[in-house]
């Protein structure tokens, strides 16, 4: 099993999961923030292609996050897995029912060689959904646009060999931003997006002995250094290494375990 990001920030997001076993194998996208053409692009990047993909899963309905994903999924044919929350805020008349699956916190799904677990988180948006993914022997946790932390979300992330674990901002950063006051509030409240310091939080709360690698993702152009981010997230490492997902190259694939 094996994961990449093809792009990770308020421009976009998309992460690109596959497990094998045997002579088969199954490649999922993780949101589809990117525009089509921009989409194939990075897909073919990372040495994949649509023809490729065994589905999509949209996170929430947030612009950088579900982007092309209706129009993608009609083209290529791909089913595509959301809330029904979700699809209350994007659904359309002309898109196939027969390529819709709608799902929910607490659900297992079944894709080829991948199981998901969605899970539900505070952000704000309709019923948002993050996801853990496992292959029967390596799971990855995958948290981004989250608010606060929740005991749910911490009980969803145990025992993950690896997680892409948003550290939007740096508090001090954000405070001091051009930003309006509105949109500054948003991003700090209780469903906004997470600070390097949380996200550190959950780090330590979901440390043991199998993580082997986290991936902070989601970072703030405006608002955070990927310094500020690896500075926060190090004191409470332990084996696991550390990575920084790339608005603009995402990052290279890793395996888990």
């Amino acid at each position: 099993m094996r994961f990449c990001s093809l792009g990770s920030g308020s421009g976009g997001n998309g992460t690109l999961v596959e497990a094998s076993q045997g002579i088969t194998s199954t490649q999922l996208l993780i949101d589809c923030g990117f525009s089509q053409r921009e989409l194939v692009r990075r897909l073919e990047r990372a040495g994949s292609s649509p023809d490729q993909l065994a589905g999509i899963f949209i996170t929430h309905e947030h612009g950088d996050h579900i982007g092309c994903a209706l129009g993608f999924a009609m083209r290529w044919r791909i089913p595509l897995w959301m809330s029904r929350g979700t699809w209350r805020r994007v659904g359309s008349e002309d898109f196939d029912a027969a390529l819709l699956h709608l799902t929910k916190d607490g659900d297992q799904l079944a894709l080829g060689d991948l199981e998901l677990r969605p899970f539900s988180v505070p952000h704000d948006a309709e019923e948002p959904l993050q996801l853990r993914l496992g292959d029967g022997r390596h799971s990855l946790g995958v948290l981004t646009d989250v608010g606060s932390v929740t005991q749910h979300l911490l009980d969803s992330l145990q025992g993950c060999d690896a997680l892409l674990l948003e550290c939007n901002h740096d508090e001090e950063m954000l405070k001091t931003s051009s930003y309006p006051y509105p949109l500054k509030r948003r991003i700090l409240g209780s469903h906004g997006h997470l600070s390097n310091a949380t996200a550190a939080e959950i780090l330590a709360q979901c440390q043991h002995a199998g993580l082997g690698r986290v991936v902070a993702a989601h970072l703030s152009a405006q608002n955070n250094r990927p310094e500020l981010a690896l500075a926060a997230l190090e004191p409470v490492m332990a084996q696991a290494r550390l990575e920084v997902a790339d608005q603009q190259t995402g990052t290279p694939w890793f395996p888990l375990g």
